[in-house]
């Protein structure tokens, strides 16, 4: 394919549609890095800026509409701004609540409340990020087990904190490396990674320094590595060995918690981690984060915890008022409702990753899509479309995710996300998730354009699909 060629036309058809949004980006990178504070959202050749967001649509500056499967980094799986969390906002500004207060506030003992029927753990604490989440979980680790090591499993992101910096996406270097100028010298020693899903090679890292180990932490449905669920027996084992060897088990939730139903993904494992980070979907579109888990480690933030005592302070802005609110609200509303929501996003997700590669494959294209929910999980929501170079039908490790030799990545995550884009629908990994805001006529409307774009690939000799 003549890739260049096909990115041109795309960048001209772009700027002829949101000329708006090009005059904004020009004076935004005076001020900001790339035009924004989200390297994500900043898409090349320049971010189209939103002016309104509602259900399944957002609108920028020029006017135009798109399609959104983004969905605020998937947080928002009712769409963006439900009535449901608008007018209690609303209603909780007019009469004196919402804005920062410096006071502990009741609504949070029930957000804790609520977070802890629902998974299942005996103490939650509040924060503002998934960074700042996982940061605090190795740091409980740490002085739970008096142990320095922070196991992860490769292709994991876990957000910009020194502590896991290390093995997301530089598949040239095996995944292995850190990924940050800036980190202290040691944290390239003291972060370790082992294979997603694979079983063997996690019985040797423990065999060979798990009494060195203070966690292991890892994404039961893992992002950034190709939307892959973990495989039930990994997870079984990753259980026992960290019992085994007395450390800690960390679940990174921040994407899975609640998106697959109205708990902790591990629940439907059956397998109780020591720690899990929850965010996203938690705050019901506003910024809150939480780490919970066993009380004897989650205690260690209490300052009479002495010697052992960890600064998980939680920030100036942990548990908001605003914040709080939603989020209680989010969760009651899931709980009530999962009949409906959980089902209805399920046969939607199911749909898209059955018809996109069945579309491109009309056109010629060999694309496959993750996501797929494994015998344990009853469905899923997500996807991420895949281009793979050697005709296989499935990715199956973040490795291969990142393997140019394997697939596609750039076209997968730049390419294709502004051809959609110029066709009025915005995806981030060729998908994204399904809300509850989305019909089957918006998918229809993405099929659509689906179809334009693998026509316009073809045109430009995108390879033909092997067999």
């Amino acid at each position: 394919m003549d890739k260049q060629a096909f990115w041109e036309a795309l960048v001209a058809d772009y700027e002829n549609r949101t000329p708006k949004s090009k005059r904004h980006f020009e004076r935004a990178i005076q001020y900001q890095i790339r035009g924004g504070s989200h390297n994500l959202r900043l898409f090349e050749p320049y971010p189209f800026y939103d002016v309104r967001c509602k259900g399944a649509y957002v609108w920028d500056l020029d006017g135009n509409e798109y399609l959104d499967f983004w969905q605020g980094h998937y947080a928002n799986i009712l769409g963006h701004n439900p009535p449901q969390i608008t007018d209690l906002l609303a209603k909780s500004l007019q009469t004196g609540e919402g804005l920062h207060t410096g006071f502990p506030g009741a609504p949070q003992a029930e957000l804790a409340e609520e977070v802890c029927k629902l998974t299942g753990f005996e103490r939650v604490r509040f924060t503002t990020s998934g960074a700042l989440c996982t940061l605090y979980s190795v740091m409980l680790s740490r002085g739970a087990t008096g142990r320095s090591l922070a196991l992860k499993a490769a292709g994991g992101w876990h957000g910009s904190q020194p502590y896991l910096l290390k093995g997301i996406t530089a598949y040239d270097k095996g995944l292995s490396s850190r990924e940050s100028a800036g980190l202290h010298t040691s944290c390239g020693e003291e972060i370790i990674t082992t294979r997603f899903n694979d079983v063997e090679a996690l019985e040797q890292t423990f065999r060979q320094c798990g009494d060195k180990i203070a966690c292991f932490i890892v994404e039961p449905f893992i992002g950034e590595g190709g939307f892959l669920f973990l495989d039930p027996e990994y997870l079984r084992r990753a259980r026992e060995l960290t019992t085994q060897y007395g450390a800690i088990l960390i679940l990174d939730e921040i994407i899975s918690g609640f998106r697959f139903h109205p708990g902790a993904l591990s629940q439907l494992y059956a397998i109780k981690p020591d720690l899990t980070a929850l965010g996203k979907i938690l705050g019901g579109g506003m910024p809150i984060t939480a780490l919970a888990g066993r009380a004897e480690i989650m205690e260690l933030c209490d300052p009479k915890a002495g010697a052992r005592r960890v600064r998980f302070e939680g920030g100036t802005f942990s548990a908001h008022p605003a914040t709080v609110k939603a989020g209680l609200t989010m969760l009651r509303h899931l709980a009530a409702h999962r009949e409906e929501i959980y089902p209805k996003i399920n046969r939607l997700g199911a749909r898209i990753r059955e018809e996109v590669p069945r579309i491109f494959a009309r056109r010629g294209i060999h694309a496959v899509c993750t996501g797929h929910p494994n015998r344990v999980v009853p469905g899923s929501s997500m996807g991420m479309i895949q281009f793979p170079s050697d005709g296989r039908t499935e990715i199956r490790n973040p490795e291969e995710n990142w393997n140019t030799e394997v697939c596609d990545p750039d076209m997968r995550e730049r390419v294709l996300r502004l051809a959609l884009v110029t066709r009025g629908v915005h995806t981030v990994h060729g998908m994204g998730s399904v809300s509850a805001a989305h019909s089957d006529a918006d998918l229809d409307r993405m099929f659509e354009a689906v179809d334009d774009v693998a026509k316009l690939m073809a045109s430009h000799g995108q390879h033909v699909q092997k067999r």
